[in-house]
């Protein structure tokens, strides 16, 4: 195991959210950005008290040349060299993979501000250069700290994402119980092989797949079918490692280890499906992207042009003009914002935004694929009808003596035939030398008489009469009935059924209005499944499945170009989770799904699912509303600073341009902050 988990852990250390994806792959962590930050803010403080705004100085200014020039030389190379490597590394990522943008739009800014600024300093006081020159040290240390400060917001609102490998792999225990020549050694998991003969006591977890040898027992296989009923076990039946044992205690044979187990080969659906969910590349990026080649092209054409017309002092510095305006304050802060707010919101609500990209994807959705059992039921059986079919008893004594031989049990059939017997205000029959009984049921002895509790496929194979008009009724509704009998005499029975969490037909409603198919995927039987799905409205229903069969019908949606959201909240759906566009699991789920999802329903409630609909389609038109504000000054400023109106006498201003580049980012946080759920 120990060697399947390293080989797992690759995959998971790429989606570490504690680490900031600086540009298509290139990664940094959250505790250095912070440090660049802080220190970089420092650094900036004197550096706007010293240097002029794009050549104007301010009321707040303190100047005395030539010192507070070398200072701020000093500092700002410090502030470059410390500040800008993150997206020096971004933007390297961004060009070798030929898609310029926002890292590399911002490395262009500061790189030529800095190297501009020092040719400046140079210039006005070694050289005595008339006019003076104009230096950006102010425009350099600002867009640096604004952007660190965005990524810094961005990451800061999103959880750090668990490792989804990691919980799967706990699921298995740290040891077994080997048995060579008869006796018992305690061995690490790392340790078994095919082969092997492995003992598994009541309450334990199983340590590999395997044969049943003997012994007999219940094991809860919930985390692969997502049912919460328990399996029966005898002799060459298969058993799956991690499941839990029940009461009996079992040998076997192990025939599943490492990679060839059932949770190392969930474990490898899991790391395949979030290394194949390539994350999408933002809007901001793609503007940034757009400004990077717009810039460029305007400021070498801007430079050729005053070339001509004019002299290299002038062109060079209307063209490196053109590429400091070109610089993203705005867009710095244009998503963080958003996210931070939408964050917020979400959170205030019950949802818990773990991938702001699934934001951006549910515009295109168009199937919901859900998981039946805690996600659309609440996974409690809760009694629906119980009689009794022998004169001498009444239905309430049927019910008192089943709660007495399933006291103690924790199935989730004997919670619900007990939490029955309590709300009727009866006492559980006192009962002894209760067990499980391999192909029966469950047998035990009240008042020296012994009673067995069966289901109706005991009773058809030993030909016990029973009403099987009421069974039908009450199977087709969804329930499940267990009867009690005595020597082969049917007494009674109960039947309980899974109860639909109120809000999920309003979910469904809401998935259909939108125009996304909702889509039920259950390991549950189609009977059940059928019953549930027709009472929601569900018309596309796939019952009977594995976790790699959910995986699959995922990738079979998206094949034709789709985009999916899955819904889930077992071990058995984290494949499925991770490869669907947009995951969102059940908060009251597992670990192993809460890691592999986008969104946690933080309240289990499915109708959340609305809610984040909604607040993702508002964020992402805030996103764009932002980004057009963001852009805008970019738009305006640029043709401008690149003298495009200089034949009808107007050349921009540097305050002008100060101006609207403070304002555009006060904007873009004000529209930020005005962000709401519902209107």
């Amino acid at each position: 195991m120990k060697d399947m988990d390293m080989q797992h852990m690759a995959h998971h250390d790429s989606n570490d959210m504690g680490d900031m994806d600086m540009g298509n792959g290139e990664m940094m962590h959250m505790g250095n950005l912070k440090l660049k930050f802080w220190v970089a803010l420092v650094l900036t403080i004197p550096i706007i008290i010293m240097s002029p705004m794009m050549g104007v100085n301010l009321p707040f200014q303190i100047v005395f040349r030539p010192w507070s020039d070398y200072i701020v030389a000093i500092l700002g190379t410090i502030l470059f060299l410390y500040g800008g490597q993150p997206f020096f590394s971004g933007a390297k990522a961004e060009v070798k993979n030929h898609k310029p943008a926002m890292m590399t739009l911002i490395t262009m800014g500061i790189s030529v501000a800095y190297v501009y600024s020092i040719y400046a300093v140079v210039a006005n006081d070694l050289l005595n250069a008339k006019p003076m020159v104009t230096d950006f040290f102010w425009e350099l240390a600002t867009l640096i700290v604004i952007m660190l400060l965005g990524h810094w917001i961005e990451m800061n609102t999103v959880m750090n994402a668990g490792s989804a490998v990691d919980k799967l792999a706990k699921l298995l225990p740290s040891t077994a119980h080997k048995l060579v020549d008869g006796q018992v050694h305690d061995v690490a998991i790392a340790d078994l092989a095919n082969g092997d003969q492995v003992q598994v006591r009541a309450g334990e977890q199983i340590p590999a797949d395997g044969t049943v040898l003997n012994g007999a027992t219940s094991v809860n296989e919930a985390m692969v079918t997502g049912e919460a009923k328990l399996v029966e076990k005898r002799a060459k039946d298969q058993v799956v490692g991690g499941s839990v044992n029940g009461d009996g205690t079992f040998e076997m044979k192990v025939t599943g280890t490492g990679e060839s187990g059932y949770l190392a080969q969930v474990m490898k659906l899991v790391s395949d499906a979030q290394a194949a969910k390539s994350s999408q590349e933002n809007m901001a990026d793609k503007v940034a992207g757009l400004l990077f080649y717009a810039a460029l092209t305007v400021a070498i054409v801007a430079f050729i042009v005053w070339l001509l017309v004019g002299n290299l002092a002038l062109a060079l510095s209307i063209a490196v003009t053109v590429l400091v305006i070109a610089c993203p304050h705005a867009l710095g802060l244009a998503i963080p914002l958003v996210v931070a707010r939408s964050t917020a919101i979400a959170a205030s609500h019950g949802l818990l935004i773990r991938n702001r990209d699934a934001m951006e994807q549910v515009k295109k959705l168009n199937y919901a694929l859900m998981d039946k059992t805690g996600t659309l039921t609440a996974g409690n059986f809760k009694v629906a009808d119980y009689q009794s079919i022998a004169d001498r008893l009444t239905a309430d004594a049927v019910l008192a003596m089943m709660a007495g031989l399933e006291n103690g049990s924790s199935h989730p059939l004997a919670v619900g035939i007990l939490a029955a017997a309590k709300e009727h205000q009866l006492t559980p029959k006192v009962s002894q030398d209760v067990h499980q009984i391999t192909g029966v049921g469950l047998s035990g002895t009240i008042d020296g008489q012994t009673y067995q509790i069966v289901s109706a496929a005991y009773l058809d194979k030993q030909n016990l009469a029973y009403d099987q008009q009421t069974f039908n009724r009450l199977a087709s509704a969804g329930n499940s009935v267990s009867f009690l009998i005595q020597e082969q005499t049917v007494l009674g029975f109960v039947a309980q059924g899974d109860q639909i969490k109120p809000e999920a037909k309003n979910l469904i409603d809401s998935l259909k209005a939108q125009n996304i198919t909702p889509v039920m995927l259950t390991g549950d039987n189609p009977q059940s499944a059928q019953v549930v799905a027709k009472q929601l409205g569900i018309t596309e229903v796939h019952a009977g499945l594995l976790p790699e069969d959910k995986a699959k019908l995922v990738q079979q949606y998206q094949a034709d170009g789709s985009h999916v959201m899955m819904i889930g909240d077992g071990v058995n759906d984290a494949p499925s989770l991770a490869r669907a566009d947009i995951g969102v699991a059940i908060g009251s789920g597992t670990d192993v799904a809460i890691d592999s999802a986008d969104i946690v329903l933080v309240k289990s409630n499915p109708n959340d699912v609305v809610d984040f609909l909604a607040l993702a389609r508002r964020t992402t038109r805030k996103m764009a509303q932002n980004l057009w504000w963001g852009a805008g000054y970019n738009v305006i400023t640029i043709p401008l600073a690149a003298g495009i109106l200089a034949p009808l006498g107007f050349i921009l201003n540097p305050m002008f341009g100060a101006v609207v580049m403070s304002l555009s980012t006060v904007i873009v946080a004000i529209n930020a902050m005005t962000l709401r759920l519902k209107d």
